[in-house]
């Protein structure tokens, strides 16, 4: 009989049923029975008793006991088979499912390490029958004899393998007799079958089990005949062996870049919570993106939005384990790791283009109390975009203004567009019910249109937010896209808003459920309950059993923010009839397309600051590049000298807002000492200067799905040291940051990978070429955050000045940064700043900088295109090895038009 393999991640085969070693299992347990004596030895052998006629019982029906089997399985190896958190695993309990049962060292209630009851090598699974050609790949039915201890299991199942592109491949399994509920994701189909692979996939039949392999190196990077296949409606579970313990991604959790494999358990539904450690947070993202041991990189997405865990181990290896839905994987095969995102990108959709206000400094806070209050901040910055937070409204209800308070509201955002600013306000999704009826057009309008979210009763769900009792829009729902555009619309009318803050979109709701409470059901006492904070699908939020025009609650929570975001970016298309704006809390993939994201309601504290950067670069991953933290914390007061470090650090967030809460210290610039302020605008300085180096990195990963905020090992993927950086990052290839996280120090160590590295600010190099990458101390005094240049960039910058418009008349500068053999490339994309569809209509430019020679600035361009015949000048700044070389370029003058496509 074939077996699940007692495997080494490096020789990963199927074999047959592995040999008795002789060794009795437990045999420390069973000599401590005989310590106890008296009643103890008696109670003991009673039970012992009854678990040898369970398990003959048991065994007699499925097979022989494999307690022998059991103890030469590695540790590192065991798949839990109990791992229901809420229960004290037993050994009684442990083999009533047929497990193996080996207790271990920790505690009921501690966090998870080897697992005491984990599955013997031939615990029953499916069998596939015969496969069959298909024109994009391979389908085959799965059958299972043996029932499982999970109730409605699903017996026989469909597979589907196509081999979508050279570099994608898709494995989908699901129930073969009735439909299941599948991600409504707009995914383009593959049209024809790969014809030079970078893969190949073998095929275990019993137990059933799927290899995937890199056709050039071999590397397995899929194995899944390690663990039985579980497929029963309510859980489904499966298991691969890892090629290497390097893993990213899996968000949204709190936690380093690169995820311990240490028994770690990460748990996939949308929650609102201040960023913790081993908790559920407000997006989900079950894609994870692996280095491989030879610098290879791939990716797998398990496009499904039922809650879910996700477990890694040391093997190293990984359990999928989704408690609705189907299968439904994607494997991408790089082979490096921005061409992994990149073909992630082409599924899940690539990011929006934002409008190049967006991408300024951005200000806001909860607590400004008046309109006077607001007025004085932002005259204070006159290029930060001011945003309000939900003090603004009439007793916290959308769509309103509290006439007292900011009843000039409407004249300040009129002053502020006159003077090119912007501003964004919040909405909650809670709309409050308990107006009188004919007071509140947008409960009123919904209730007759009939666009919220119902209870199992056929009634609008109600919980409770900040107005009170509210219901909860239907975002699934198309109707209520329209009903959103026309509150959206009036409200505009109002107050001229340019962009939208969609927050408490998990959706938060501050009662369990409902006011009514929830069903006793299944879909709300699921035979599972993955590790979600609260130990419950309805913790803080509305009841899984509600029901929504596309789905289930269950199957939807985690899609809501994405569903929201999606209307309000069609909204703002249609009221503002140009590029929209939009920060969300919740996310799912493809949200880039819609949205921005900022990490949460953080804290004032160093730790946070520190965990911010990870938490970037995992959105970077997730194709969601527009992402920031609140700078300088949300809750809690802020010191200078913490402020001044995140304000600097912040300056480099692709999307970069101040924002903190009320009834704390305020933390905008104005409030700190003058030297505090100054350090804070030098950083703020460079980020406007190299807007237009920022602008270009978000156009390539809106057109090709490039990340902006970059880990080290996107550009040095052959430098394991890179690995596990996540102190530092880059700005596309050629910006490398290195922020102080640590209070009263004047110096920071940073990694440099092999090649030269300019400093920014005095065009010194900091690393010879020749040597390999290396950590450096380096001077930062307070006012001061490191930023180098690699070798071989030419960075497009522009002069400081006005506001954060393309139309700004402002110089743009080049700076190029040559390498040991004097060459430097860059790349210039340059449009409006806010219009629809630019690239698609060709209104923009694209230049191409080459430099090939120290003793010349005369940098040639390429594949431009422009709507201006003016001229624009553009100031090179050259640095190489031996010093600085600056100049007007005159050939980049002669021909080039004004890339100020207007």
């Amino acid at each position: 009989m074939k077996s699940y393999q007692k495997l080494t991640a490096d020789v990963p085969q199927i074999t047959e049923s592995g040999e008795d070693d002789g060794k009795p299992l437990c045999h420390q347990k069973l000599s401590a029975w005989w310590l106890g004596g008296g009643l103890l030895t008696v109670a003991a052998l009673l039970s012992g008793v009854t678990v040898w006629v369970l398990g003959q019982i048991w065994w007699g029906q499925h097979g022989t006991p494999p307690l022998t089997k059991c103890v030469s399985i590695p540790e590192s190896l065991r798949f839990d088979c109990f791992p229901e958190r809420s229960t004290v695993v037993t050994r009684e309990l442990c083999e009533a499912r047929g497990c193996c049962f080996v207790d271990g060292d920790w505690p009921s209630g501690s966090a998870r390490g080897v697992p005491w009851c984990f599955y013997p090598p031939d615990f029953p699974s499916y069998t596939l029958g015969s496969l069959n050609e298909t024109e994009l790949g391979v389908r085959g039915f799965l059958t299972r004899k043996a029932k499982t201890y999970y109730p409605r299991d699903v017996v026989k199942l469909q597979l589907s393998v196509e081999f979508e592109t050279d570099a994608r491949l898709h494995v989908k399994i699901t129930d073969a007799t009735k439909p299941r509920y599948e991600v409504p994701l707009d995914v383009p189909p593959a049209t024809k079958r790969a014809e030079n692979p970078l893969y190949t996939i073998e095929f275990s039949k019993e137990p059933f089990g799927l290899i995937v392999k890199r056709k050039s190196s071999g590397t397995v990077l899929l194995n899944t005949t390690v663990a039985p296949l579980f497929f029963a409606d309510q859980f489904l579970q499966i298991s691969t062996v890892l090629p290497s313990t390097f893993i990213y991604g899996l968000g949204e959790h709190r936690s380093n870049f690169l995820h311990s494999l240490e028994w770690n358990t990460l748990t996939f539904w949308a929650r609102d919570v201040p960023p913790t450690e081993s908790f559920n947070l407000y997006g989900v993202h079950p894609f994870y993106l692996a280095m491989e041991r030879d610098g290879a990189s791939h990716g797998v997405f398990l496009m499904n939005s039922n809650a879910m865990e996700v477990v890694l181990q040391p093997a190293p290896a990984l359990t999928w384990r989704p408690v609705g839905g189907i299968l439904d994987f994607y494997i991408f095969l790089g082979p490096d790791p921005n061409l992994v995102l990149q073909q992630y990108q082409q599924v899940i959709g690539f990011p929006a283009m934002p409008p190049f206000w967006g991408l300024g400094f951005h200000l806001c806070r909860w607590g400004y109390g008046t309109t006077l209050q607001f007025y004085n901040i932002y005259a204070f910055f006159s290029q930060a975009a001011q945003w309000n937070d939900i003090d603004y409204m009439d007793g916290y209800r959308d769509f309103t203004i509290d006439s007292q308070k900011f009843g000039t509201l409407p004249q300040l955002v009129e002053d502020l567009h006159k003077h090119g600013q912007h501003y964004v306000m919040i909405l909650d999704p809670g709309i409050s019910s308990t107006q009188p009826p004919g007071s509140y057009w947008p409960y009123d309008e919904g209730l007759k249109r009939g666009i919220f979210i119902n209870s199992t009763q056929g009634k609008p769900l109600i919980g409770k937010v900040w107005p009170g009792f509210t219901a909860f829009p239907d975002f699934s729902n198309l109707n209520t896209h329209q009903w959103w555009l026309e509150n959206l619309d009036r409200f505009h009318s109002l107050v001229p808003f340019d962009g939208l803050w969609i927050d408490m979109n998990e959706p938060s709701n501050f009662v369990d459920g409902s006011t009514a409470g929830c069903s006793q059901e299944e879909l709300d006492k699921p035979p599972y309950v993955p590790a979600v904070l609260g130990n419950s699908l309805s913790a803080k939020t509305i009841c899984a059993s509600s029901r929504q025009n596309a789905s289930v609650h269950y199957n939807l929570h985690n899609l809501y923010g994405l569903m929201e975001a999606k209307a309000t970016a069609s909204a703002l298309v249609k009221i503002r009839g140009k590029r929209p704006f939009v920060i969300s809390r919740s996310s799912f993939p493809s949200q880039g397309r819609y949205s921005g994201h900022w990490l949460g309601d953080n804290r004032s504290e160093w730790k946070d600051m520190v965990c911010s950067i990870p938490g970037v670069l995992s959105f970077s991953l997730f194709g969601i590049p527009l992402v920031g933290a609140d700078i300088c914390g949300f809750s809690g007061s802020t010191s200078e000298e913490l402020c001044t470090r995140w304000m600097q650090l912040g300056a480099f967030y692709p999307f970069a807002r101040n924002h903190n809460t009320q009834d704390v210290k305020a933390q905008d610039p104005s409030a700190f000492s003058p030297a505090a302020r100054t350090a804070m605008k030098t950083a703020l300085e460079v980020r406007y200067a190299l807007l237009p180096y920022l602008y270009s990195l978000f156009h390539r990963a809106h057109l090709q799905g490039d990340t902006v905020a970059r880990p080290l090992f996107f550009e040095f993927p052959k430098d394991v040291a890179t690995y596990s950086i996540d102190r530092q990052f880059l700005w596309g290839r050629g910006l490398l940051l290195t922020p102080v996280l640590e209070p009263g120090v004047n110096s920071v160590i940073g990694y440099f990978p092999r090649g030269l590295w300019y400093d920014y600010y005095t065009v010194r190099a900091c690393s010879p070429s020749d040597h390999s990458g290396e950590n450096l101390k380096i001077a930062a005094p307070l006012d001061h955050i490191n930023v180098h240049v690699r070798e071989g960039t030419i960075l497009p910058t522009q002069k400081l000045g006005g506001s954060t418009s393309v139309g700004s008349g402002n110089a743009l500068h080049l700076i190029a940064a040559l390498s040991q053999n004097a060459n430097a490339w860059g790349d210039l994309y340059w449009d409006d700043g806010e219009s629809l569809d630019t690239f698609a209509k060709g209104d923009y430019s694209y230049l191409v900088f080459n430099v090939t020679q120290v003793r010349r600035a005369s940098l040639p361009c390429c594949g431009v295109t422009s709507k201006l015949p003016t001229v624009v000048p553009l100031v090179t700044n050259v640095i190489h090895s031996g010093g600085t070389t600056s100049g007007l370029a005159e050939s980049v003058t002669q021909s080039v038009c004004n890339p100020r496509c207007l």
